[in-house]
């Protein structure tokens, strides 16, 4: 019958659910350690191309002084983003203060190496051991998502755009499927209130011979 041959609706919405779950835009993600200590911000370079929009987040945590391998929330915690152009006399692009967790977003007027630097205050001033991260040490956790201008902010867009069609399909899907299965019982009703009518009539003709 039809509904045999039918795709299961649970491996149709699993199908689709796996496909927004590998669905990610290009993002980078690191962290590094920055010693409070330090008057130096901790810098890294991107070659961008021109037009290229550049969303940042990040998450700084600091090494807790009873336990330097354990990192916590401090809420005292200040960071502060810079970025400049390389390639243009290290003109400044962005250049903005937050809490221990914030958002940052420029776009590459020109095609060229960027410097992206992050520095703290407000934390409280431990020593470095010889691993790199003593007490008082910050943990800084960036997530760049990177793409072409507009690209990043109507992803989202997309998206949603695309999840509404996918659902208007399942919608269509189990209407389908109801009127498949209404389909079946009447069939299966009127085969049932057939039946006993033919063995009956089969019976008075033997009367009548």
């Amino acid at each position: 019958m039809a509904m045999g041959r039918s795709r299961p609706l649970w491996s149709t919405t699993l199908a689709f659910l796996l496909g927004l779950l590998f669905w990610v835009p290009h993002v980078q993600g690191l962290y590094f350690y920055i010693d409070p200590s330090s008057s130096t911000p901790k810098c890294f370079y991107e070659e961008l191309p021109k037009g290229t929009l550049v969303v940042g987040h990040y998450s700084a945590l600091q090494a807790t002084s009873q336990t330097p391998s354990t990192y916590a929330t401090n809420p005292d915690l200040s960071i502060t983003v810079t970025v400049n152009e390389v390639f243009d006399n290290d003109h400044p692009v962005v250049n903005t203060k937050g809490s221990h967790t914030g958002k940052f977003t420029f776009s590459a007027a020109d095609a060229g190496d960027h410097r992206i630097c992050f520095a703290v205050s407000g934390a409280a001033i431990g020593g470095w051991l010889s691993g790199g991260q003593g007490n008082g040490a910050v943990k800084l956790t960036l997530d760049l998502a990177i793409g072409e201008t507009n690209a990043i902010k109507t992803a989202d867009e997309g998206r949603m755009g695309e999840l509404a069609q996918k659902v208007r399909d399942l919608n269509q899907r189990l209407v389908d499927i109801r009127r498949e299965q209404v389909f079946q019982r009447v069939s299966t009703s009127q085969t049932l209130n057939v039946k006993p009518s033919f063995v009956t009539s089969q019976k008075a003709r033997m009367l009548v011979l």
